[in-house]
């Protein structure tokens, strides 16, 4: 269901570094603020502070707690979660940054869907487990029988390995079961389906009739090609040489 946007604080010293980050939160439907030091990101904190604090393990290392105690002392409301990037996994720092209070410790330009739940897990009471990816794709609903519903042509507008949500004006029951066909690239991914909820023809959670659905039954091969796709979409384009 649709969730106010939260404010990703990210601090990193490379300029390229900061334009990635910032394009892939974005597209994990986070709002964005950036800082090119700890310095800076306190300086910021004065006037708009963040949800969350994604920082560089190095600029971290540098003022260690000092940083943290600075910031919660100009965000004294709530605290704000802290996770730390690193250009390589290391378990002795990683259980320092945990001992200092931070969220998670993680390795820059790594999986989308690690970095997507680590912030979910810091930011929500209940977390999402799959990135949600928003585009338009033709999908195939029923398969003719009673049970299954006739078939007929749609669109989905979000997609993640979970389920997905069908733009339709023929919403099938709660919990019905149905069969679909969803076509990716040159790929069709069979799966079954449930149906979570579903939206009248005025509002909705995208202003659009439709209905939520869960895989229940999808190929392990299928749900490896849906996880591919979906990173392709939210980084082919921001590969850093």
């Amino acid at each position: 269901m649709a969730r106010e946007l939260k404010i990703v604080m990210l601090v990193d010293g490379s300029a390229t570094l900061r334009y990635y980050y910032g394009i892939l939160l974005k597209r994990l439907a986070f709002n964005v603020m950036v800082a090119a030091s700890a310095e800076e990101a306190l300086e910021i904190i004065k006037d708009a502070a963040p949800s969350l604090v994604l920082i560089d393990s190095v600029l971290l290392q540098t003022g260690g707690p000092d940083f943290i105690t600075r910031m919660k002392s100009r965000i004294p409301s709530d605290p704000v979660p802290v996770i730390v990037l690193a250009d390589h996994g290391d378990t002795a720092k990683r259980k320092a940054f945990l001992g200092m209070g931070c969220a998670d410790f993680l390795v820059k330009q790594g999986e989308p869907g690690r970095l997507y739940r680590s912030i979910e897990a810091a930011l929500e009471p209940k977390p999402r487990e799959h990135i949600r990816l928003n585009m338009p794709l033709k999908i195939t609903l029923g398969d003719g029988t009673s049970k299954g519903g006739a078939e007929r042509t749609e669109y989905v507008t979000t997609i993640s390995e979970g389920g997905l949500y069908v733009r339709t004006l023929y919403p099938r029951p709660k919990n019905a079961s149905t069969p679909v066909k969803l076509f990716l690239k040159h790929h069709t991914i069979r799966a079954t389906t449930s149906v979570l909820y579903s939206q009248p023809l005025k509002g909705g959670v995208f202003c659009e009739p439709g209905m939520g659905m869960k895989f229940v039954e999808i190929s392990q091969e299928d749900r490896a090609f849906m996880r591919r796709f979906i990173k392709e979409q939210l980084t082919s384009d921001l590969v850093i040489g």
